[in-house]
Formats: C-alpha cells, sequence, structure tokens
C-alpha cells in the first residue's frame, strides 16, 4: 500500500482474483509393490498350486484378483464416516475416488490377506502397516496405505484412494482413531447411538505419524506381534479417520471489548447506553505466496448496536497507528483496505453504541458480523454483545433466539463490484460451524 490514504481505501471497480491452491500429490500412484512384478493369482489357481506342492511356504499378500474383497491388488478404500466401522462391506467403500464435503469425517481402510493357503505353516513376520496422508492442501490428495513383511516376496505393498473437491481443502487426521479388526482380535460392536461396546484392537498414532519411511506399527492376529498366518480366516482389516476441511487462503478474526476496556474476546456483556468497540482481522495464509489485492471488508451491524460516526480505523503495516477512514461504507458497499503479501495482515476497529430499539424483556444476544472477500470468495466471522433487559419489564421473559446463524446473513455479502459476485461463494468462518 504505497498511495495515500485516501484513494487506497476507494472501493474498486471489482476484486483482483485470487490465485488458487495447487499441491503436488503424493508420488505413489496406483497400486504396486517394491518388487514391480508381484503376479495376480485366482483362488483356483492357489489351491491347485497348494494341491500340487508348488506354493510352499511363499508369502505374498493381496494379489488375488477374484477375491472376496474383489481384486486383492486395490486393498485401500474410504467412505463417509457415520459413527461405525462397517469394515467388511467392500459395497460401501470407494477404492479409487471419493468426493469430500467440507468438515466431514471419512474412514479409510486397508485390507491385510496373506495368500498363502497353508495358515500357520506360512505365517507373515514383522507384518506392519502405515498410512501417508500428505500435509499439503489441494483440490485432490492421494491418501497411500502401506503393507511391509520381512520374510514376503514383495515386501512392500502400496495402494492408493483419492480425495477430490471443486475446492483446495486439507485432510485432518483422527487423533487415536487407528484400528485393527480380525477374526481372533473381533471387530468392532456398537449400541443403537454408535458407542463402541467391545471387540476391535487400537494401533497407535505413528502409523501415520512415522507412516511409510519408519515402517508404520506392527499388527498381528491374535496380538500385536506382526505374526500374521496365511488364509482367509487370519486376514486384517485396519482403519484410521481423517477430516477434510476446505481451505481459503486467507483469515478473519472478529472480537470486541467495551470501550475503555484492553482485553479483546469474542463476547461482551453490556447494558444500554455502553459503547463497544469492534476489531476485524485480516490475514494473507496464501501458501502460493500470492499478493492479494483489493481485500474488501464489509461489517453488519444487528439492530440495537448503532454505529458511533468517524470510528472507523484501519491498521496495518504502513499506518501503525491507525488511518481514519473519510468516509464510512464499511456497512455497505464495504471498504478496500488494499493489498498483502502473505502474512501480511490488517486490523479494522469501530465503535457502536448498546441502543433499545427492539430489545425484548430478558437476555438479548446480538450477533456482529465481519465479511472478508478476496477475488470471487468472501469469508466471515462474529462476536457478540449479550446484555439483559429488565426496565420496563414487569417479567423477564426469555426470547426466542434470533436467527443469526451464516444463512442469515449470506444474503447480505459485500455486493458485486466490490468484494464478492454473483459467480462467487460464500464460506462461513471455521469458528462458527464448530
Amino acid at each position: 500500500m504505497n498511495k495515500a490514504v485516501k484513494s487506497t481505501l476507494a472501493l474498486a471497480a471489482s476484486a483482483a482474483a485470487m490465485a488458487s491452491v495447487v499441491a503436488t500429490p503424493s508420488l505413489v500412484s496406483a497400486w504396486g509393490d517394491n518388487g514391480g512384478g508381484r503376479p495376480s493369482y485366482t483362488i483356483d489357481e492357489i489351491n491347485s498350486l497348494s494341491a500340487n506342492g508348488q506354493w510352499g511356504n511363499k508369502i505374498v499378500f493381496n494379489s488375488i484378483s477374484d477375491s472376496v474383497m474383489g481384486n486383492e491388488k486395490n486393498f485401500v478404500g474410504a467412505r463417509e464416516y457415520n459413527g461405525k466401522n462397517v469394515t467388511n462391506a467392500p459395497t460401501v467403500w470407494n477404492g479409487n475416488d471419493i468426493t469430500v464435503k467440507n468438515g466431514q469425517e471419512y474412514i479409510i481402510r486397508l485390507y491385510v490377506h496373506n495368500n498363502n493357503p497353508n495358515g500357520m505353516a506360512g505365517v507373515s513376520h514383522n507384518t506392519r502397516v502405515a498410512f501417508d496422508i500428505p500435509e499439503e492442501s489441494s483440490t485432490q490428495i492421494q491418501v497411500n496405505g502401506f503393507i511391509f513383511s520381512d520374510n514376503a516376496t514383495p515386501s512392500q505393498y502400496w495402494d492408493y484412494v483419492n480425495f477430490n473437491s471443486d475446492q483446495a481443502f486439507h485432510l485432518e487426521y483422527v487423533y487415536g482413531s487407528a484400528l485393527l479388526e480380525n477374526n481372533a482380535i473381533g471387530a468392532y460392536t456398537y449400541d443403537e447411538n454408535g458407542v463402541v461396546i467391545s471387540g476391535g484392537q487400537k494401533l497407535g498414532d505413528e502409523i501415520v505419524t512415522k507412516a511409510a519411511s519408519e515402517h508404520g506399527v506392527q499388527i498381528g492376529y491374535d496380538k500385536l506381534d506382526g505374526e500374521v498366518p496365511g488364509c482367509y480366516q487370519y486376514a486384517n482389516y485396519i482403519t484410521i479417520r481423517v477430516k477434510a476441511v476446505f481451505d481459503t487462503d486467507y483469515t478473519i478474526e472478529k472480537k470486541v471489548r467495551l470501550v475503555g476496556t484492553k482485553e479483546w474476546g469474542t463476547s461482551v456483556d453490556a447494558k444500554v447506553g455502553d459503547k463497544v468497540e469492534f476489531q476485524i482481522q485480516y490475514k494473507n495464509t496464501d501458501k502460493s505466496g500470492a499478493t492479494h489485492n483489493n481485500v474488501m471488508i464489509k461489517d453488519i451491524l444487528p439492530k440495537n448496536l448503532k454505529y458511533v460516526e468517524g470510528t472507523t480505523k484501519l491498521y496495518n503495516g504502513h499506518f501503525p497507528d491507525g488511518a481514519t477512514y473519510t468516509t464510512d461504507t464499511l456497512f455497505t458497499t464495504g471498504v478496500n483496505i488494499g493489498h498483502y503479501n502473505l502474512n501480511a495482515n490488517a486490523f479494522i476497529r469501530f465503535q457502536a453504541e448498546v441502543v433499545d430499539e427492539t430489545l425484548q424483556c430478558g437476555s438479548n444476544t446480538l450477533v456482529n458480523w465481519a465479511q472478508a472477500g478476496v477475488g470471487q470468495k468472501a469469508i466471515q466471522d462474529y462476536a457478540t454483545v449479550v446484555l439483559n433487559k429488565t426496565e420496563g419489564c414487569e417479567k423477564p421473559t426469555t426470547p426466542e433466539l434470533p436467527k443469526t446463524g451464516p444463512e442469515a446473513v449470506a444474503g447480505g455479502a459485500i455486493a458485486a463490484g466490490s468484494i464478492v459476485t454473483a459467480a462467487g461463494y460464500f464460506i462461513a468462518s471455521r469458528r462458527s460451524m464448530r
């Protein structure tokens, strides 16, 4: 922001398009193994080789093409998590691609089957599993699952599932969610509310934190000793959960305090006649390093909060002591706060007076929303003023809560030409969705 305050804060005819977040997916693609030539077998072929004594003590994992799970080489799948683990129902799993929803949890399953048909005569030693969950954000994130064995040929196996969206997101591993189920340890059972009753075995979180580089965690049939016998009855199902979180390339945070006090918070108690000060913080968190041009800020004051004229100020690197706006459009078309590089931030502060226009007797919560826009995207956050009306009330009542969720103010998004166009989309703050 190198221009004078007045021209810099003038409304832009349009906001610059925001650079999209692009991340490189995991290098491992599709299924594979460290030998590169893992054969495929049908069940009949394995039985025939075993009957002729040609299979012997050979250990190979997930190579059956007509298994009860389908083609075992496609051994990693995912589905939406509904509070229960349906690990052995193949029809509910997406084996290659799944489209994510913001805030939705997903369960990822890894199937481990030692194809040796001779049971305890063909045991895999030091059998381990791992998941690789990329940390970056993208419109497609590939999660790879791995199987390791000291005496199998090949000794390493991998497969993947892609999580997809039309906007950038990242996956958050749900700590404590790694589970092992098989015929010896048992499957998790649930009550009618989805609460675990019994069964299964929890695995350590190093299944993702150590991941493939350190070969994950040991599994086993009746205990976690790495010993996995051959045949279907000894098959293992390993699951973890992840949460899809849609990204924005910038953040907005709304705070409030009583005028004359120092501490900021997301809510403040007040009474009629008090003045409160609101603060809106914008920050560029764009991992691509793109500059955000013509950042727009708008505020939506609820009834019973009256703006104090001339109190809107901008604080940033160029104006550390604050620059007062010559015109107040914060509550109409919004204000243009200029251009910001990665990690640069800005604060808008203004005051409002608590008035009694439509207060109901009893407790009232006044919700003040702020919106920030870059290009075709707008996000919002809020702070509240809480007061109790008793004056003139014969008997205090508890009013019906006002509709103050994101849907109540989405229609008030800053108009085209200043922050978001009809082609844009609206995202509520993460805090408001928790």
